[in-house]
């Protein structure tokens, strides 16, 4: 063994200029953002939906890293997969064999989607994205890209060229020429259909974005659509699926919808090792890689690393024999449950919507003269403020860490580890409930915290 590399010794002595070092060489505006907000923490250590700040102070993920958290932070099991497959000192990436790892991967996931046939692994979601729209594009001869307004398909370029928020793409024009739809407008995907140049059709079964689902039926009537005119159904379940709404993938929710090409990520990680994987059908694939000379017009230098496989299958393994499926079926009733009673106590609290282990709570106008004259007061500074009103008192003086779940929104999004149990539910609703105990009291910290984001707002404009 050579070299005198020590991780830990590097992380003690230089572990306390975390934010500084962001400051200096990364986006300088994330540690400016999170001083603003008081959420320059220092955590040290993580277990399952948990983890342990400097001062030993536990507390509650409900934002599992933007999903990729799904069987909670440090799995036993995943861990295990991943110390088995260094030890195992494969000769992986070569670039000319056919590796176990990734056939059984392949294998196990396609088991949960029986009308799909191949598997394309990349490394993220929005890798996974860009393949179904190249796939789509190729295996159908045109150029068009149907997706939905507010929709979140990643961020690089084609991934960003079917973004339906407008923010994420201002300034990285020219983008590839795609329209958009109102998430269950069938009239309005019909009418794009019929000029005949439409490859695909994008579609999250329920939207990141403020967390809003498609329509009963709007999936299975966009399908035969799409069918009748020849072109393919993308649905990206990068954050909803493997088990997120309490199915495999969400657009199981609705019988007989059956996509030509699935987008999943995130949780496949098990946390540690970036992975995206494109399923799709099997002529789709045959179409793309039509000859030997097109064997590798798509690969991703990373895609199918031993690593990411490992970590795949123990997360799919988890998941069948932990019963993950049936038990966020159960915590997420329990939790949308509790959080819809508090509505008709609550007049800033307008709607609680969601699905398995993804909800979104959403704020609006009230009512009573003194809290419309404070919401006005926000809402005339930024939409948002709100909602960010009440993420913070939950991480500050709870120690909940959820997030707003979009620019100018007022919906706090819930998408919590899957292992997240009643005595975690409880916790949340206590602590939700006390927030709004204080917003509804008209006065206090939180107000005067509202009126410091007023005026960073207004001093950015």
């Amino acid at each position: 063994m050579s070299g005198d590399f020590d991780l830990r010794a590097l992380l003690a002595e230089r572990g306390g200029e975390r934010y500084e070092l962001h400051a200096r060489h990364l986006n300088p505006q994330l540690p400016r953002m999170l001083r603003t907000i008081g959420f320059d923490k220092v955590y040290e250590r993580a277990e399952g939906a948990h983890f342990w700040d400097a001062d030993g102070n536990d507390h509650l993920d409900m934002l599992a890293g933007f999903g990729v958290m799904g069987l909670g932070r440090h799995h036993p099991v995943v861990r295990k997969a991943l110390h088995d497959v260094l030890d195992a000192g494969l000769a992986d990436l070569t670039r000319f064999d056919c590796p176990p790892l990734p056939g059984l991967l392949a294998e196990r996931l396609l088991a949960h989607s029986p009308y799909l046939d191949r598997v394309f692994f990349g490394n993220s979601g929005t890798e996974a994205v860009e393949t179904a729209l190249k796939f789509a594009r190729y295996a159908t001869g045109r150029p068009r890209i149907l997706y939905c307004d507010h929709a979140f398909h990643g961020l690089t370029t084609g991934a960003l060229s079917v973004n339906g928020e407008k923010g994420f793409r201002e300034g990285f024009a020219p983008l590839l020429p795609d329209t958009a739809i109102a998430l269950g407008d069938l009239d309005g995907l019909e009418r794009e259909l019929r000029s005949g140049d439409v490859a695909a059709f994008v579609v999250e079964p329920i939207q990141g974005k403020g967390v809003h689902a498609a329509p009963p039926g709007f999936l299975r009537a966009a399908q035969e659509l799409l069918r009748r005119h020849g072109a393919l159904l993308i649905a990206d379940e990068v954050q909803t699926g493997l088990g997120r709404t309490g199915d495999f993938y969400a657009h199981q929710h609705e019988e007989g919808v059956e996509p030509d090409l699935v987008c999943v990520a995130k949780a496949l990680s098990g946390g540690y090792v970036p992975v995206g994987a494109t399923l799709g059908k099997d002529w789709i694939f045959r179409k793309v890689y039509s000859s030997m000379d097109r064997v590798l017009v798509h690969s991703a230098s990373f895609g199918s690393n031993a690593q990411a496989m490992a970590a795949g299958l123990a997360v799919l393994s988890v998941m069948e024999s932990e019963g993950t499926i049936a038990h966020v079926r159960r915590i997420g009733d329990l939790l949308l449950g509790r959080l819809r009673e508090l509505v008709p106590r609550y007049e800033l609290l307008h709607e609680v919507r969601g699905r398995g282990l993804m909800i979104g709570i959403e704020f609006g106008r009230p009512t009573s003269l003194g809290l419309r004259g404070r919401w006005a007061m926000l809402q005339a500074a930024r939409k948002g403020l709100f909602a960010q009103m009440v993420v913070v008192p939950l991480l500050q003086r709870h120690r909940i860490l959820t997030q707003v779940s979009g620019d100018h929104l007022e919906v706090i999004k819930l998408i919590p580890p899957l292992v997240v149990d009643e005595a975690d539910v409880d916790r949340f609703v206590t602590a939700f409930t006390a927030v709004m105990d204080e917003a509804h009291g008209g006065g206090g910290l939180m107000w005067d915290f509202g009126r410091t984001l007023v005026r960073q707002a207004v001093a950015q404009r």
